[in-house]
């Protein structure tokens, strides 16, 4: 009988551990989509930088070449 309680024991820790191990799955699967997202985000925002950075070179370039 101790083995049958110590086997019970067993498996109701081991759901229990089953359980937790679900609950930080899905809380790191939402903290994943949202470190995806924020990435999404500032490479849209370096994109944008970089294009406006590209487009004052080049007006400056232009403004340099016409001596002014």
């Amino acid at each position: 009988m101790v083995d049958f309680q110590r086997l019970e024991h067993r498996i109701e820790e081991l759901v229990n551990l089953c359980t937790q191990l679900a609950d930080e799955n899905q809380a790191l699967r939402v903290q994943q989509a949202q470190w995806l997202s924020e990435r999404a985000s500032l490479l849209e925002k370096n994109a944008l930088a970089r294009s406006r950075i590209e487009a004052m070179i080049t007006r400056l370039k232009t403004m340099e070449d016409n001596g002014v």
